[in-house]
């Protein structure tokens, strides 16, 4: 199956026909071979050969498939043909399938682009999930570990569930998958970076940051390390998740008695009391006859919690452990279905001995380094990356050229009534543009029925902008107005207003403010993306004959430090709502409109910040 990342559907087969026929299809394109294929197609051809010969998963319902739409009605073949392929496959694909060159063999790889690091020892598949957090259908799910050891699919992926079910929430936070997060919140949607990924003689590693949150997971023959490590200038809650398929029971003597873990979906929550003060707890997972023991090492508090299981299975249990410190280490040791593979498991500093059946495994954390003494010789992982690698898409319909603008200094903020007094207008940023449109269904019908004009000014205290919208039929959607309840997307969206965007140039800070104009002259504002507080923005606004102006100060983040000649990342949206519709109609976007208004709620890439050049 695919692996359901971000929100991806769960437990999709790579031999339903219509995935069959993708791959066909590219061998097509690719000619059927040659000296100029780098030899690709061999490569498919064999990957090809492996899902033909694979038993054939019932059919399923694809809205791009639709002539299988009642496949589910009929038991599945033995194994797919291409007899099972829609026709328009046969305007593609090669009248014969070439040979494959040899058989399909995975191993450890990683995907750069994408920031996932798969690690592999046989049938075992192991992957650490970095790269971007991947706009609106992305999860607040950096370092998550997935586990499949050729049977079982132990620490999954869990995707997305249902669009139109109150669960999807929960699939969409940190806590349901095997990711860590920071004081019982969900993970703010920024980039994890893979520091090193290095594979040889049987062994394999990858290490991702995100935050001040270090992941190292290391591979072998009989087991799996996972080292989390938190780093940082003050005390925090540092929690990791672990999802096990089927039951999962702790060995380790002890009770469990009532306990709390934040989560709306989160019910039945207890925390293990250990009878001992033994260097590690000890559990094991079991399905399908199968079994996952588990060593959590580094003093963690464990806790279990009842929660939706992979999307359609119902609620199950899962395990949390955490440690409160400014500085905490938690290493968990995860052996699949190998009884007394590993015996025991010492750990002291950068050392770590893990004793199995054959004898003792010696590991050493160096700097940039994994080192492992075993029965038959030394390695030393290592493959340090760069952080953030150069991005390269495969097309590219529109490079995006970063608007610029001007913040004029000025001494005392400006009375921030709704009205223009104490602002320098002398450089307006403009809105008025087709480019600059996001559309819904009607196209822009020009700077006469909407745009808007801004200025922007600052102190040594806070970014101070006005914002005057030409609009006719202005409406502002009431903070006691009935929930839409519409997936995806905050209900002050759909409405007149604003939404402004602060970044640090250097990409350490990310802050997007949603800000809706209230009946009496006051201001709503809530967070809309990064790491920023509602309470930062306050201002006022006023009608004016053919819209409406706002005037609002946001108090400069703590990670930047304003001065003349400075610059810092901004761009503000202008939402445009009418009372006769559900959703928006469209946005105003300073940096540049780029294509359609759905499913963008209210998020705006950082990547896409325009650049203010601060004038003293």
């Amino acid at each position: 199956t695919y692996p359901a990342r971000k929100d991806s559907r769960f437990g999709v087969s790579l031999a339903q026909p219509v995935n069959l026929e993708m791959w066909e299809v590219g061998i097509g394109m690719l000619g059927g071979g040659g000296t100029g294929d780098g030899g690709r197609v061999g490569e498919i051809a064999g990957w090809l050969r492996v899902l033909y010969d694979a038993p054939a998963p019932p059919a399923e319902t694809f809205d791009s498939y639709l002539h299988e739409a009642d496949g589910s009605r009929l038991p599945a073949p033995g194994s797919r043909t291409r007899r099972d392929l829609s026709w328009w496959a046969l305007l593609a694909m090669l009248p014969e399938p070439p040979p494959a060159t040899e058989p399909w063999s995975p191993g450890p790889v990683l995907l750069a682009d994408q920031g996932l690091a798969v690690l592999r020892h046989g049938p075992r598949y192991v992957s650490l999930e970095c790269g971007p957090h991947a706009g609106g259908h992305g999860h607040p799910d950096r370092l998550h570990l997935t586990l499949h050891d050729g049977t079982v699919h132990w620490l999954a992926d869990p995707g997305t569930g249902s669009y139109v079910s109150r669960d999807l929430f929960w699939y969409r936070g940190t806590l349901a998958h095997n990711a860590p997060r920071l004081d019982q919140v969900d993970q703010p949607p920024r980039p994890a970076d893979c520091l090193a990924f290095d594979s040889r003689e049987g062994w394999s590693w990858a290490v991702g940051r995100f935050g001040e949150v270090t992941r190292t997971v290391v591979c072998g023959p009989a087991y799996v390390l996972d080292l989390v490590e938190l780093t940082g200038q003050e005390d925090r809650l540092l929690e990791v998740p672990w999802h096990f398929a089927g039951g999962v029971d702790v060995t380790s003597p002890g009770r469990w008695r009532s306990g709390e873990l934040a989560g709306e979906f989160v019910e039945r929550v207890e925390e293990f009391e250990p009878a001992d003060a033994g260097p590690s707890i000890t559990a094991r997972a079991t399905a399908a006859h199968h079994a996952l023991d588990v060593r959590l090492l580094g003093g963690p508090r464990l806790v279990r919690g009842e929660g939706p299981g992979l999307p359609g299975t119902g609620r199950t249990t899962f395990l949390v452990s955490r440690v409160p410190a400014r500085n905490a280490r938690l290493l968990t040791v995860l052996v699949p279905d190998a009884a007394d593979a590993v015996r025991d498991v010492r750990w002291s500093g950068d050392e770590i001995e893990v004793e199995t059946a054959t004898g003792v495994d010696r590991h050493r954390i160096g700097a940039g380094t994994w080192a492992v003494t075993t029965a038959a010789g030394r390695v030393t992982l290592a493959g340090a990356l760069d952080p953030r690698p150069a991005f390269t898409p495969f097309l590219v319909l529109e490079p995006h050229d970063l608007a610029r603008g001007l913040a004029l200094g000025v001494d005392a903020e400006p009375a921030l009534d709704g009205t223009l007094t104490g602002f320098d207008t002398s450089e307006p940023l403009t809105l008025e543009l087709e480019d600059q449109y996001r559309r819904s269904e009607e196209p822009f019908t020009g700077p006469e029925d909407f745009s808007a004009v801004a200025w922007v000014n600052w102190t040594d205290d806070a970014l101070v902008v006005a914002v005057e919208v030409r609009k006719a039929d202005v409406w502002f959607r009431p903070a006691d107005a009935p929930a839409l309840r519409l997936d995806n997307e905050a209900d002050d969206i759909h409405s007149d207003g604003l939404q402004v965007y602060l970044g640090e140039r250097e990409g350490r800070g990310f802050a997007g403010y949603l800000v809706v104009p209230e009946r009496d002259g006051t201001l709503r504002v809530r967070l809309a993306g990064g790491d920023g507080e509602p309470a930062a923005v306050r201002g006022r606004w006023r009608a004016m004959p053919d819209g409406y102006r706002v005037t609002l100060r946001i108090a400069w983040p703590a990670w930047t430090r304003p001065h003349a000649g400075g610059e810092v990342g901004f761009d503000l949206l202008v939402n445009e709502m009418y009372d006769t519709r559900v959703r928006r109609a469209g946005q105003l976007v300073w940096s540049g409109g780029n294509g359609w208004v759905y499913l963008r709620g209210d998020r705006q890439d950082p990547e896409r910040l325009g650049v203010l050049e601060l004038i003293g």
